[in-house]
């Protein structure tokens, strides 16, 4: 359990020193020329603005003694040049993590004493350091991984319908010895859509867990095994064995919808992969996985190195 006035949450100097020892746990590196020569400076005046007219006091300034190039834990990160206090940014991830089905930017911004348009921006970066880079493929040696779509919103412009054509499609992946999950913003439910994304994504070792869709059997065959459920006749689970289901992926879904319609409400489809991938970050990082909340927020923090994530126009409308 997280004190949320632990020290990194509320003082911006044991903020920077939090992020330090998780991004330099041998000491600072710089990101110019990747020495790890490197010397620290007194807290350093930075230039004349309206608000700070003789200069902000900068401090964690670090001097490569190779390249002669000053940087702080936060060069190269998504944090970079933001002028939202550090302790403010680890508060937002801690409660972007640790918080099951999502939290709105309204509440981040009511918490932290920002502004919605900063709250918006802040969710969005945290998000992006939660994307995982070269992920590993799903079910090596023969795995089970579980495959499924589903649909939720509405595409701009669509005139609701019956049926889903209207709706923005998602694929995802689960990988059922691991408990990770991986998903996908689609136009269509087709084998041109989802094969790609399988293929990259799932070792041909694996056994592909899926429902009776027809696009999933010529894909099935390109991997060890195939099983399917049989939803339109009412069978969730193959009494003869009970391994075979895809409730694993169901179970993922249930908690995208009831945060997507409970707690996020709007989101338009240009911003739908950012969210996809915030579920997926905490779904992977679970309590079942044995990842608590503290060590989540972490792990998120490890992944801001290498990202940027700049908005020339934001549209704030999909929050």
């Amino acid at each position: 359990m997280t004190d949320l006035t632990a020290p990194h949450f509320t003082d911006e100097d044991k903020a920077r020193e939090h992020l330090e020892a998780l991004r330099w746990p041998t000491g600072p590196f710089c990101p110019n020329c990747g020495s790890f020569n490197a010397k620290r400076l007194p807290p350093q005046r930075g230039r004349k603005t309206k608000a700070h007219p003789e200069g902000a006091i900068r401090a964690g300034v670090v001097q490569c003694r190779d390249c002669r190039e000053q940087y702080s834990v936060t060069v190269g990160t998504v944090f970079e040049a933001s002028k939202v206090p550090l302790h403010k940014w680890l508060l937002a991830n801690h409660l972007l993590c640790s918080s099951k089905k999502g939290i709105s930017a309204h509440q981040i911004h009511r918490m932290l004493g920002v502004t919605y348009k900063t709250a918006w921006f802040m969710c969005h970066r945290i998000r992006e350091a939660m994307v995982e880079v070269d992920p590993p493929a799903f079910g090596p040696g023969g795995g089970m991984v579980e495959a499924d779509e589903t649909f939720i919103g509405t595409k701009a412009g669509a005139k609701k319908q019956i049926g889903y054509h209207h709706k923005m499609a998602v694929f995802a992946l689960v990988d059922r010895r691991t408990g990770s999950a991986r998903s996908f913003v689609i136009d269509k439910v087709g084998r041109t859509d989802i094969w790609p994304i399988i293929s990259a994504n799932v070792s041909r070792q694996a056994h592909l867990m899926t429902d009776e869709h027809y696009t999933y059997r010529c894909i099935g065959r390109e991997f060890k095994r195939h099983s399917t459920v049989l939803h339109y006749a009412g069978e969730y689970v193959n009494l003869k064995d009970r391994m075979l289901h895809t409730n694993t992926i169901e179970g993922y879904f249930s908690i995208f919808k009831r945060g997507m319609k409970g707690v996020y409400q709007h989101c338009r489809e240009k911003h739908l992969h950012r969210y996809l991938a915030e579920f997926d970050f905490r779904y992977s990082n679970r309590i079942a996985c044995g990842v608590d909340d503290a060590e989540r927020a972490s792990i998120a923090l490890k992944g801001i190195y290498g990202k940027r994530l700049t908005y020339r126009r934001p549209d704030f409308a999909s929050a």
